[in-house]
């Protein structure tokens, strides 16, 4: 690792201290899809890497404030970034994919780096890891398994559907499948015979 990203490792880590469902162990699963998926895309990691540290770094803000993080986080990761003098011809694409990384954002991602992040976050959204992540927030915020399970059903079962990558669309495949299997087994548990 190089100093430039160890530099925003630390300070992304600093900042996402508490844990939960965007806490930091969601950030370094994102980043590890990125450099999979990434690698596999052809994307250029010096934007892709910093944009997936990023990519959350302004979730305990909106907790706070109701800004939304991913301008927010925009605004910190380039403020970072120009603080360290990190390349300028990479910092406006990192901007890009922390702005357009959220499934609610309404932002395309308009490069295969943002685009990358896009499916990564989503990814890090389904399969066991998914499900967990799910069930946790739902707790965050005083639901219980219908909450959890309604969620899986409004949200989880339709990110499938929204991979930019082909890399992304093949590991999403198996997380649907897992995602299907789980609600199956759930609703026989919930409601035997029906």
């Amino acid at each position: 690792m190089d100093e430039e990203t160890a530099l925003m490792l630390e300070h992304v880590r600093a900042a996402l201290h508490e844990s939960g469902a965007h806490g930091f162990d969601h950030t370094a699963r994102v980043v590890r899809l990125c450099e999979e998926i990434g690698a596999r895309e052809g994307a250029e990691m010096a934007v892709l890497i910093p944009a997936a540290l990023f990519h959350d770094i302004a979730r305990p803000l909106e907790e706070e404030t109701g800004v939304p993080h991913e301008e927010a986080g925009a605004r910190m990761a380039e403020a970072f970034l120009r603080s360290i003098h990190y390349p300028a011809d990479c910092i406006a694409g990192v901007v890009h994919a922390v702005r357009a990384h959220r499934y609610s954002s309404g932002i395309a991602p308009e490069t295969l780096e943002a685009r990358v992040l896009s499916d990564a976050d989503n990814l890090d959204a389904m399969g066991a890891v998914g499900i967990a992540r799910t069930f946790l927030q739902a707790g965050e915020r005083g639901g219980g398994i219908p909450d959890a399970a309604g969620h899986i059903r409004a949200k989880l079962l339709n990110l499938r559907g929204r991979m930019y990558t082909e890399t992304a669309r093949g590991i999403a495949e198996g997380r649907h499948a897992f995602l299907v299997a789980f609600l199956r087994a759930l609703d026989d548990e919930v409601c035997p015979g029906s």
